[in-house]
Formats: C-alpha cells, sequence, structure tokens
C-alpha cells in the first residue's frame, strides 16, 4: 500500500484532527463501502437500498458528512481518491478567485496539463469552479480515471502556481508541496483504476 498522505490544499485549517473516533476500523470500511456504491453502483436488492439511504444522506446534509468517511483512507483506495477530489473541489469553491490565480500561474510551466485539466483560457473563478464541479460529476458518470487524471493535473498545475507565485510563508510552501503530492496521488489511483484496481 501506498503511503498515505492527506492532501494539504488551503492550509492546516482544513486538515484539523478528527478526535473520538469509537471504532476506527468501522468507520474505515463504511467509508469503503460508501464510495464503492457510489461509484460502481448497487449490486444485488441490498446495496441498492443502501445506496438510495446513502444519496438521500447526501441530498439532504451535503457531500461534507460522507467525506468525514473517507479522510483517512489510504491515497490509492477509491475512498481516498474520491477525499482528495472532495478537498480539492471544497477548497476550489471556497477560494476561487486564488485558484484560478494560482492555476494561472502554473499553467506556464505545465502546458500538459493544463491540456488535460481542461480549464477555458484566461482562468477565471467561474472557470475553475466549472472545472471542478465537472471533475467531480465525471466521478459517477462511468469516466473515473479521466476524473482523476484530470483532478490531478489541475493540482498538480496550481501546486506549481503557488510556488511560482514565491508565497513567502512556509504554509504556502508545504500546501504546494502536498498539492503535487496530491496530483501523483491522483494520478495514481487513475492508473489503478484503468488496471481495475482500485478499491
Amino acid at each position: 500500500m501506498a503511503d498515505f498522505k492527506k492532501p494539504l490544499v488551503a492550509g492546516p485549517d482544513l486538515f484539523t484532527a478528527r478526535q473520538g473516533d469509537e471504532d476506527p476500523v468501522a468507520r474505515a470500511e463504511a467509508g469503503a463501502r460508501v464510495a464503492h456504491l457510489m461509484v460502481r453502483g448497487a449490486r444485488d436488492a441490498a446495496d441498492q437500498a443502501t445506496t438510495e439511504r446513502v444519496l438521500a444522506l447526501a441530498d439532504e446534509h451535503g457531500l461534507d458528512l460522507l467525506a468525514e468517511l473517507w479522510a483517512d483512507a489510504p491515497a490509492d483506495s477509491l475512498a481516498g481518491a474520491l477525499w482528495r477530489l472532495y478537498v480539492l473541489r471544497t477548497w476550489v469553491r471556497r477560494d476561487p478567485v486564488q485558484a484560478a490565480r494560482e492555476f494561472d500561474a502554473g499553467k506556464l510551466h505545465a502546458p500538459v496539463d493544463e491540456v488535460v485539466a481542461g480549464v477555458v483560457d484566461p482562468p477565471g473563478p467561474q472557470e475553475v469552479v466549472a472545472l471542478v464541479d465537472a471533475v467531480v460529476r465525471g466521478v459517477v458518470t462511468n469516466d473515473l480515471a479521466d476524473t482523476l487524471d484530470r483532478a490531478a493535473a489541475f493540482a498538480r498545475i496550481v501546486g506549481i502556481g503557488r510556488a511560482a507565485l514565491g508565497e513567502a510563508d512556509s504554509i504556502g510552501a508545504v500546501s504546494a508541496s502536498r498539492l503535487v503530492d496530491t496530483a501523483a496521488a491522483l494520478q495514481s489511483a487513475a492508473r489503478n483504476e484503468r488496471r481495475g484496481e482500485l478499491v
């Protein structure tokens, strides 16, 4: 199993430690099952009933509650990949101006990734929000490997852009590095998905 790394996108406040989990194994199993049902769909009537409950929960409370189940998942798992997509989308929606600024700064250094990411040029706040929304929608439209590749390209460009802008504080440097790590994890997950090994 690959080393577990949580992506650090918008600084340490986005990743506070969750304390008091009574059964981390049960939590991990539940997270993996929910991720599987959301992406792969139901295999039988029991799965279908669970899927309906999960989707109703997501509709009522948003993905925040579900994403908490994925937060501690290994990077090379389906739940871990979904966590990284969720965090990337959450950050872009919270700060689309900064995301657009960093993407614009990074695209000059990663032209191939810019094409894969598919952001409209010039990349304004609305364009980067549209991209991350399209990426997340791809999870449920049987384009998971492509979705993960697009998210990886986006994360890599933003990480490079953050570094290129020369944010002076150490948090900016660390988060830029973690974004590049997140990109590598998402790209690895895409390869595993194509091989049928992303579980």
